[in-house]
């Protein structure tokens, strides 16, 4: 008798879950397999299209990321929210939204909205 395999496919929130848990460990390979290679990011810091941009915008934030303190994740569908703490080494806890498209499987649009403030004073840049 024959057997086969069927992989599970993740869940909008499974696909949050697992982008923030691997950003936070600096896990880039994770996170490259999480997104859609034309990925649409909008944020407070800037935009990026496609995998490598976005991914080369989180790096950036990574260097200076202590931890992501998730208060909630609310999940309908294909669209997922999460409220979080971006806790960094350079400025208080910033309190941000970040909202998530998911297409066949992968993450295909990111919002994220916070005051960067405190971010843009702790690197060095005007406000």
């Amino acid at each position: 008798m024959e057997t086969t395999t069927k992989t599970k496919t993740k869940t909008a929130r499974e696909l949050a879950e697992t982008y923030f848990t691997a950003w936070e460990a600096g896990d880039f390979d994770t996170m490259r397999g999480l997104l859609a290679d034309d990925v649409d990011f909008v944020g407070a810091l800037g935009t990026a299209q496609g995998t490598e941009e976005a991914l080369a915008g989180l790096k950036g934030l990574g260097r200076v990321l202590e931890r992501i303190d998730v208060k909630a994740r609310v999940a309908e569908g294909d669209e997922v929210i999460t409220w979080f703490e971006l806790c960094t080494s350079i400025a208080p806890p910033a309190p941000t939204a970040n909202w998530m498209h998911v297409e066949d499987g992968r993450i295909s649009r990111i919002r994220v909205t916070f005051d960067p403030r405190g971010l843009l004073a702790g690197l060095g840049k005007p406000s």
